[in-house]
């Protein structure tokens, strides 16, 4: 997923996938978990435990981590990643 014109959820702010500056990767293996803990989406909670050993998921080595080549990849150009955000958690989402 990457250009979608759309507002943040809850706001009139459009979102960064609105400007072409963010990219999700693989939602389902990599959800969006909220600061109350809701996963979306919600086809992917076998990949709520993020630890590769410990997950269920049939594709558990495609999770993104902090240490992934894909993750390192990204910040190398700049990006962000929301797997390092501090009250949700964004596995799946790439910005700049």
């Amino acid at each position: 997923s990457s250009f979608n014109f759309r507002t943040v959820a809850g706001t009139n702010r459009l979102s960064k996938h609105a400007l072409g500056l963010a990219i999700d990767i693989n939602p389902r293996i990599n959800p969006y978990i909220n600061s109350k803990g809701i996963l979306t989406p919600e086809n992917g909670k076998a990949y709520r435990v993020r630890n590769i050993k410990k997950c269920k998921g049939k594709y558990a080595s495609y999770m993104i981590q902090k240490n992934s080549q894909i993750t390192k990849i990204f910040k190398k150009y700049g990006f962000s990643w929301g797997g390092d955000w501090k009250y949700s958690k964004d596995y799946q989402h790439f910005e700049v």
